[in-house]
């Protein structure tokens, strides 16, 4: 399998990654699911929600601070970009009550809502777009910053905020803040093949981002463009990137891997699978991912491997694709191949995943899993992501028991 350096300016010495596992990690077995509730909507909620709420509820975060939950998400008239959407906040002590906290409402379309608890401060950064339905417009990067019970500052930009970049994932890199951010987010679906570029940031006081490796700003350049990674029990950093408007080396997913000591040296292996809204994470000497997964013989987002780039082919690509069943599912990522096997669908379809974990306190095995997806009661039918996506989305916590290997 040919691997190939997913950024690499500025890398000062050109010898590669150190070797990756030699031996296959041991498949985990299936998890078992506990219980699914319905969060949103649902009687939890707070007045402030019930009173104005759309039937799209979607992108999602979740984070422990200071003793409680809060979980932002995405709220709107359907999944598409709408001056009607607006991000909600909350926060509860039991995961069944929740308090209203916060609204962000700016006229124009808020996502990708992600939280970031740093030395005692709550920071939600989340990305400003566009109000046109048929169009991906990124406006840039903003953040507010809780201040008590019920108060946030107001949003302010941040990291060159006239440029616009989307804020994927924000999480803790060993004791590392870190955020992957990318920019040129207009070349996803334009057709146009121009590069989108993926970088790897940090902070010291969740205000002010800064590239964690200077050397290499830019982690990788291409058809990429969501993006997560966690540190593996060596401290070597695995990521997945969604390669969806495509590039040189195919279309699909990048799975990537990094030594523990150039974490923005990236050296990456195409998939033709696509993971959509990746979350990755480590446990018990083994890295997994939650990822959207199509639901086909095959499962491949690639309709043609090998095919040289053409805009066309990326409209062949995304058109299938969105007209087909899909899952949000639990996989493990084989880091000796940087392969990935799918372990266990949690409970969705349609329009589904955007996932975001907590640990369970109480045992190391245990996983809070919140997610969003159509409507998921027994016997309805099976309906395509693109419908979905006009549809009634909700929010849903999942119990996942992951056991290691015997």
């Amino acid at each position: 399998m040919a691997l190939a350096g997913c950024g690499g300016e500025g890398a000062l010495d050109p010898s590669p990654p150190r070797g990756r596992p030699t031996t296959p990690d041991p498949l985990w077995p299936t998890p078992t699911l506990g219980e699914t509730r319905q969060i949103a909507p649902g009687p939890g909620m707070p007045r402030e929600y019930v009173a104005e709420h759309g039937i799209s509820n979607n992108n999602l975060d979740v984070v422990r601070h200071e003793g409680r939950v809060y979980l932002a998400i995405r709220n709107g008239e359907f999944h598409f970009a709408s001056p009607d959407t607006r991000l909600f906040v909350f926060s509860s002590s039991d995961e069944v009550t929740w308090d209203f906290e916060a609204k962000v409402d700016l006229d124009r379309d808020v996502r990708e809502p992600r939280w970031l608890s740093l030395g005692g401060r709550l920071f939600l950064y989340f990305a400003l777009l566009g109000r046109d339905r048929f169009d991906f417009e990124p406006g840039g990067m903003r953040v507010i910053e809780r201040e008590g019970p019920g108060r946030w500052t107001a949003p302010a930009g941040f990291y060159r905020p006239d440029q616009g970049y989307i804020p994927w994932r924000v999480r803790k890199l060993g004791a590392r803040p870190v955020m992957l951010a990318y920019n040129h987010g207009e070349h996803e679906y334009d057709l146009s093949g121009l590069p989108i570029e993926i970088e790897l940031l940090t902070t010291d006081d969740g205000r002010a981002w800064r590239p964690l490796d200077p050397r290499v700003p830019v982690v990788s350049r291409g058809g990429g463009s969501e993006t997560d990674a966690a540190l593996d029990d060596r401290g070597d950093l695995y990521a997945v990137i969604r390669n969806e408007a495509g590039d040189a080396t195919g279309w699909g997913s990048k799975i990537c891997h990094a030594r523990g000591d150039r974490l923005a040296e990236w050296q990456c292996a195409h998939d033709p699978k696509k993971y959509d809204s990746p979350w990755v994470f480590a446990r018990g000497g083994a890295v997994f991912v939650i990822g959207r997964r199509n639901v086909t013989d095959d499962g491949h987002f690639e309709l043609s491997p090998g095919a040289p780039w053409s805009g066309a082919e990326s409209f062949n690509n995304l058109a299938r694709y969105s007209g087909q069943p899909k899952r949000c599912a639990l996989w493990q990522l084989e880091r000796s191949t940087l392969t990935v096997h799918h372990l266990v669908d949690l409970p969705s379809r349609g329009d589904t995943c955007f996932a975001s974990v907590l640990d369970d306190p109480g045992s190391p095995e245990r996983l809070i899993v919140y997610n969003y997806s159509s409507p998921i009661e027994p016997g309805l039918p099976e309906i395509s992501w693109s419908a979905g996506q006009l549809g009634p989305t909700n929010i849903y916590r999942t119990v996942v028991e992951l056991t290691p290997p015997r």
